[in-house]
């Protein structure tokens, strides 16, 4: 699971700007589109009625974006593959015979 396994360096560079430029794509739809429906919401009258809703459920949504982009981009996910499986091979270890 280390980062050389994943293909050349040219590959993983192009992988961490699609995956960068989606969360950033991300973001600017949620601005512009919650933008645009809280206009609406404003100028139907009666003040704001729904558009929270959506900018509240989208926002928990680009929320679990956001981490899960960061905790990719800092690599949370192979330390503690590289932590279990150190630990598993110790453990292996501990159980062989010894002769």
């Amino acid at each position: 699971m280390g980062a050389q396994e994943n293909g050349t360096p040219e590959e993983r560079a192009q992988k961490r700007v699609k995956e960068y430029t989606d969360v950033m794509w991300h973001a600017a739809t949620y601005v512009i589109v919650n933008a645009f429906l809280w206009g609406i919401d404003i100028i139907g009258g009666d003040g704001v009625n729904w558009a929270y809703w959506v900018t509240i459920s989208w926002g928990i949504g680009l929320a679990f974006h956001i981490a899960s982009y960061f905790l990719h981009e800092n690599g949370l996910q192979n330390r503690r593959y590289q932590k279990f499986l150190a630990e598993e091979r110790e453990a292996d270890q501990g159980d062989a015979p010894r002769g």
